[in-house]
C-alpha cells in the first residue's frame, strides 16, 4: 500500500489504529523519507513537541520529536543528559531501556486526545536506541521533556495511550471529555 505524505492528518481518539502495535518499518525508502517529513510539519502545526506515525493513521514504528530548550524550566540541548533536541529527530523502530530516578508525576497532553490532559508517572531519565533516517543506529541517553517524550511516543508504537498511563484522579476529571471524542 503506497502512501501520499501530503493526505495524511493527525487521527483522534478512539481511531483503531492508536491502540495497535506498530509493525517495524523494514527500509528506509523515500516513501519513508517523506513521511516523516510530512510528521513533523503536521507536528509543528499543533505545536507537539512528538508525533507517532500510528497518530497519523500509519501502523509503522517510527516517531519524530523536537523538543526545544527552555531557559526557565533549565532544558538544554547541551546538558548531559540532554533535555531538549537540537531541531527534529526522527527514531525509526525505537528502543527505550535503562530507567533512571524516581518516576516523576507531570501533566501530559495527546494531540490525538484534543483537550486531555492528565497526570502521568514516568521514570526522569531513559536510554533510547533507534535508526535516524540515515540508516544508522544511534544510542542517547535523556532527561527531563525529553525522556518524557520519547516514552510517551514509544507509547503509541505499543498501542499505549496517556488515558492508559494516567493517575486514577486524571482518569475521573477527563472522562466526561474522553466520552465526547468516543460519540464524535
Amino acid at each position: 500500500m503506497s502512501v501520499v505524505p501530503a493526505g495524511l492528518h493527525i487521527v483522534s481518539y478512539p481511531a483503531e489504529v492508536l491502540r495497535q502495535t506498530a509493525a517495524p518499518v523494514r527500509e528506509i525508502t523515500a516513501e519513508v523519507r517523506a513521511v516523516a517529513e510530512r510528521m513533523i510539519e503536521l507536528m509543528h502545526q499543533a505545536d507537539g513537541v512528538g508525533l507517532a506515525a500510528p497518530q497519523v493513521g500509519l501502523s509503522w514504528r517510527l516517531f519524530v520529536a523536537d523538543v526545544p530548550e527552555d531557559d526557565d524550566e533549565g532544558r538544554s540541548a547541551a546538558a548531559e543528559p540532554p533535555s531538549a533536541t537540537r531541531g527534529p529527530v526522527v527514531y525509526i523502530n525505537p528502543v527505550i531501556s535503562d530507567p533512571a530516578g524516581a518516576v516523576e508525576r507531570y501533566e501530559e497532553g495527546c494531540l490525538s486526545l484534543p483537550d486531555i490532559r492528565g497526570d502521568v508517572l514516568r521514570p526522569p531519565t531513559v536510554t533510547i536506541r533507534a535508526m535516524g533516517l540515515d540508516g544508522r543506529e544511534f544510542t542517547q541517553r535523556g532527561t527531563g521533556l525529553l525522556a518524557r517524550c520519547w516514552q510517551h511516543e514509544l507509547d503509541h508504537l505499543d498501542g499505549i495511550l496517556i488515558l492508559d498511563r494516567m493517575t486514577q484522579m486524571s482518569r475521573l476529571k477527563n472522562r466526561p471529555a474522553v466520552r465526547r471524542l468516543e460519540k464524535a
